[in-house]
């Protein structure tokens, strides 16, 4: 059973601004903090400033939000300065993250923490139509109770305020020994974590990590078995996240996960990350043309193959 049974009107409608007008996610991410401060500065990023990373966000939503049906964004850095400065088209949903930034713990077991001060009723007070939860899961790490409990609770506060929640899950090795995953453990992973962590009510829609390592396992089919299995996992519908692989290889990783039962991606890295490294008038221009042509792409190709949520 899916959890669309479950959905209040003001779920249902956040979703829905959130969503194409086919009903699927073509959202644009770009929540990074402690990612975005290493590609800014990648020698000092603890010296990058506030201001480097709400100048780079904005400029990006600026220019690729009108092709995106929602925009991802942190509030510290991204939404609220956003919203501010008006770069956020007023037709495009927006999506919050309230997790900070990396993890805490061990490598082999990880937790998540929440920014102090933002919750579901925050979101919703700032204009936001979504909330977004990072959480790192392996089923097998002693931690794996903890984040199902930080999901449990997440997904009831949102179901609390009537917004939807948008679970991102991110697959790691619980092992000393091995700093990743097999192409099988992966797939195995982040299958589970699927399995697991829709099943709580209040989560609307999982966000996810293609299921395969694609260097490990070029077979397209064993692509779209793999995707098959991820969309018979989730209660919720999913969407694929871009994890800062080229563009060229993403868009034929939407194409299989579409085909499979995907509802559409939350793509950051994929199309921007070139303009990182640019001067600000360079960096424009990027955004503007190639940038934003990515973006259109992609969104076509949801709305082409999709499954509406």
């Amino acid at each position: 059973m899916s959890n669309e049974n479950q959905r209040t009107p003001g779920r249902r409608r956040g979703l829905h601004q959130c969503a194409t007008s086919r009903g699927c996610f073509s959202i644009l991410a770009i929540d990074h903090r402690n990612n975005l401060r290493r590609s800014l500065n990648p020698h000092a990023p603890d010296t990058v400033p506030a201001e480097a990373l709400t100048a780079f966000k904005c400029a990006a939503v600026a220019a690729l939000a009108p092709e995106a049906s929602a925009v991802l964004l942190d509030p510290e850095f991204g939404a609220v300065p956003a919203i501010e400065r008006d770069a956020l088209p007023s037709a495009t949903g927006l999506i919050v993250a309230i997790e900070q930034t990396g993890y805490t713990g061990d490598p082999t077991a990880r937790q998540s923490r929440l920014l102090p001060g933002w919750d579901a009723q925050r979101v919703r007070r700032i204009g936001g139509n979504g909330v977004k939860l990072l959480v790192y899961y392996h089923p097998d790490a002693p931690t794996a109770p903890q984040i199902e409990t930080l999901v449990r609770e997440v997904a009831a506060d949102c179901a609390e305020a009537d917004v939807p929640l948008f679970l991102e899950t991110l697959s790691y090795s619980p092992e000393h020994a091995r700093r990743r995953l097999t192409s099988e453990e992966r797939r195995r992973v982040v299958t589970e974590a699927a399995r697991r962590l829709t099943a709580y009510p209040g989560v609307d829609v999982l966000k996810t990590e293609f299921p395969l390592d694609v260097n490990a396992v070029p077979d397209p089919e064993a692509w779209e078995e793999a995707c098959g299995e991820l969309t018979a996992a989730s209660r919720a519908p999913w969407v694929l996240l871009s994890a800062g692989v080229d563009f060229e290889t993403y868009l034929r990783q939407v194409t299989v996960a579409a085909r499979a039962g995907a509802s559409g991606v939350a793509v950051g890295r994929a199309v921007w990350k070139e303009a990182v490294d640019l001067p600000p008038r360079e960096r424009e221009t990027f955004l503007n043309t190639v940038a934003r042509e990515r973006m259109a792409r992609v969104t076509a190709l949801c709305q082409a193959l999709g499954r509406p949520w």
